[in-house]
C-alpha cells in the first residue's frame, strides 16, 4: 500500500507515515523509500472537498491535512494532490476569532491552528490568515506563569510551547508574547535529577512533552539548542538539505 503503521501488523495510517518520513529525513535515509508508493498512499486519503482522510475508516480532520502536505512537500510531491482544493477545505474551517477548527464550524484550538498555518506555510497560502486577529488569540494562550495553554480558560501545558510560538513565527508576531517567561515556565517542568521535562512542574516526565520543551527552547533561541523550522518540525539544517537539493 505504501504507508506506514504505527507498529508491525497495524493498519496503516498517514500519521504515522509522516513520522516514519520525518525519522528517514532527520538520517539522511529517504533514499531507502519507496517514495511513488508512499506518496501514492498519502494522496489517494484526499477527499473531493480537498480534506484529507487519516486512513481507510474516513476520519477527517485538518491534522490530517497538514501531515499530507508536510509528508508530500519533505518527499517533494505535492504535485500529486489538489493543494488548491487541499488550500480551500483548510480556510473553511477558519473561524471568526482568526483560528481553525479540525472541521468547518468547529473549535479553535492551538493544535489544530498549528496543523492549519504550517500547511498554509509549506504550500505558501498564509495570506488567507488575519494575522493581527489569529495572533491576538495565540498571544492570549499566555498564562500567568509564562505558560501557553491551548485554549480559554485551561491550563498552561508545555506542548503548547510548540503549537502556539510555532504559529506565531509563521504570522511573524510571536514578538506578542513574553518570551524569558516561556522560557522559565519551561525549564521549570524538567526533572533535574533524571532529565525528561514534562507538562507542568511537579508532574511526571514523558518523552512526548520532553520533546515539544525542547522544540520550543529552540524556537525561543535557547543557547545550545539547534534551529528547528517552524512549519516542518525538523531541524533547519535537515529542511535544507531536502529542499535545497534537487
Amino acid at each position: 500500500m505504501g504507508g506506514f503503521a504505527g507498529n508491525t501488523g497495524h493498519d496503516p495510517h498517514v500519521l504515522y507515515t509522516l513520522s516514519a518520513v520525518q525519522i528517514l529525513a532527520l538520517f539522511d535515509k529517504l533514499d531507502i523509500l519507496d517514495v511513488g508508493k508512499v506518496s501514492s498512499y498519502v494522496a489517494g486519503l484526499q477527499n473531493e472537498d480537498g480534506s484529507f482522510s487519516g486512513d481507510m475508516w474516513g476520519e477527517v480532520d485538518t491534522r490530517f491535512s497538514y501531515i499530507a502536505i508536510c509528508c508530500l512537500s519533505i518527499l517533494k510531491c505535492l504535485d500529486k494532490i489538489s493543494v488548491e482544493k487541499a488550500v480551500d477545505y483548510i480556510v473553511s474551517c477558519k473561524n471568526l476569532d482568526g483560528g481553525f477548527g479540525c472541521t468547518p464550524g468547529a473549535e479553535s484550538h492551538a493544535g489544530q491552528i498549528f496543523c492549519c498555518v504550517g500547511a498554509l506555510a509549506i504550500t505558501g497560502s498564509l495570506h488567507h490568515v488575519d494575522k493581527d486577529l489569529l495572533g491576538w488569540w495565540l498571544c492570549e494562550r499566555q498564562v500567568k506563569s509564562g505558560g501557553l495553554n491551548g485554549r480559554p480558560e485551561k491550563l498552561p501545558d508545555v506542548c503548547y510551547s510548540w503549537w502556539v510560538l510555532s504559529s506565531l513565527i509563521m504570522i511573524d508576531r510571536v514578538h506578542w508574547i513574553d518570551k524569558a517567561k516561556l522560557v522559565k515556565f519551561i525549564l521549570d517542568c524538567q526533572d533535574l535529577e533524571n532529565g525528561g521535562i514534562s507538562d507542568r512542574p511537579d508532574d511526571a516526565v514523558d518523552i512526548f512533552h520532553t520533546y515539544f520543551g525542547v522544540a520550543g527552547l529552540s524556537l525561543l533561541e535557547y543557547p545550545g539548542v539547534k534551529a528547528i523550522d517552524p512549519a516542518y518540525a525538523l531541524p533547519v539544517d535537515v529542511i535544507n538539505r531536502i529542499l535545497l537539493t534537487k
